[in-house]
């Protein structure tokens, strides 16, 4: 294929990666599902369609999977009732941020072991509870159990196998199952373990009637089954408009220095052609969300509010682009180099993470305040 043609199929790529997890919002578990699958099937395309150097994507293939966690993170604020459910998920995605922060930094590989990536299947986990069960008949407790059954018999493992022994599962089926060479193809190694039909059936079949089981001594839905956030979730707070308070531009300011700061890091030290430190990362964060918060602080004292996420974005979308250029231009002073290109990238992807941060951190708050109120009302009833 020609450099064109590669190019073409590349950016197709990139383009669903970027579009695909924004169906998280709406539709959490097919979102997240779709974002696997794409991320599973990427290196399969490009390998067999393009001649692309794999080394040099695979470091927009670890940066593209921060940014589709950093989105369904994002979502819990959305569409979580459970709090409880949500302050786990917090703990879990920044415990897994800050290790993949100090791995990209160090490249001591151990770290992915000790920050393993549980909040990604605790997520779905809770998503596919959501599909018939309403999430806040969920314990703590039991909230607890689950993330403590993933983190240690699913994600310690599997971070073993990834990033430990650093085996490949396609590998290891071809040679250790197949008994193939890896030179074969994968309709030769079908072709002579045709044993495998049946043995796949009849898994198939077992965990048909594990889940019929399971099923059975589940407790009655409480909805039918809905991929649909907006069904499952409260009504009255999905909508809640950004707080119109001229001091609303600090709520969860700490919070989104922290997440876009770290994700930044993150992407700096996998993305090519970037030659920046973390301070000077950081600083570059900071003067943006700092610069939006003063803005937005600025529009709240004079009554005006954002209309929607996406005037929002594009306001802020603008306004980070000529900072993003400010910030390229004045970066080699401090014996920084990086191309324009990769900081407009950059100021797109604080923008559409700030913007949208921004939009739901309004609902949490409203459903912490809720809560909150409840407790006192609850409180002052046993008082009296």
């Amino acid at each position: 294929m020609t450099e064109h043609s590669d190019a073409i199929v590349f950016l197709i790529i990139i383009a669903l990666r970027v579009i695909i997890p924004l169906a998280i919002f709406r539709f959490p578990l097919p979102g997240i599902i779709a974002a696997l699958l794409i991320d599973a099937a990427d290196g399969g395309i490009l390998e067999s369609f393009t001649s692309i150097d794999m080394e040099f994507y695979q470091s927009y293939d670890k940066a593209l999977d921060i940014y589709y966690l950093s989105l369904a993170y994002i979502a819990t604020l959305r569409n979580w009732p459970n709090l409880a459910a949500y302050s786990i998920s917090r703990f879990l995605w920044y415990y897994r941020l800050i290790g993949t922060t100090l791995f990209e930094l160090t490249g001591f590989r151990p770290l992915l072991l000790m920050f393993p990536n549980v909040f990604e299947y605790f997520f779905i986990y809770i998503e596919i509870v959501k599909t018939r069960w309403s999430v806040m008949q969920l314990t703590r407790y039991h909230l607890l159990s689950a993330a403590a059954i993933i983190w240690i018999f699913v994600k310690l493992p599997q971070e073993y196998w990834i990033h430990i022994a650093q085996l490949d599962a396609t590998d290891f089926i071809m040679e250790s199952i197949l008994g193939m060479p890896l030179t074969a193809t994968w309709l030769e190694a079908i072709r002579e373990n045709l044993w495998i039909f049946p043995v796949l059936l009849t898994l198939a079949a077992l965990a048909f009637l594990g889940l019929r089981r399971l099923e059975q001594s589940l407790p009655k839905p409480d909805w039918a089954t809905t991929f649909d956030a907006d069904e499952t979730t409260d009504q009255h707070l999905k909508h809640a408009p950004s707080l119109s308070r001229p001091d609303h531009w600090r709520t969860g300011l700490l919070e989104k220095f922290g997440l876009v700061s770290l994700v930044s890091i993150i992407f700096a030290s996998m993305l090519p052609n970037i030659n920046a430190s973390p301070f000077q990362i950081g600083m570059g964060v900071t003067f943006v969300i700092l610069g939006n918060a003063l803005i937005s602080h600025w529009l709240a004292e004079r009554g005006t509010t954002w209309r929607s996420f996406g005037q929002q974005f594009l306001a802020l979308a603008l306004i980070n682009l000529a900072l993003g250029w400010t910030y390229a231009a004045i970066l080699p002073t401090f014996d920084g180099d990086v191309r324009l290109r990769d900081v407009l990238f950059f100021a797109l992807l604080l923008t559409l993470l700030v913007s949208l941060y921004d939009r739901y951190r309004a609902i949490y708050d409203r459903r912490l305040a809720a809560a909150r109120e409840r407790e006192q009302a609850a409180q002052m009833n046993e008082s009296g």
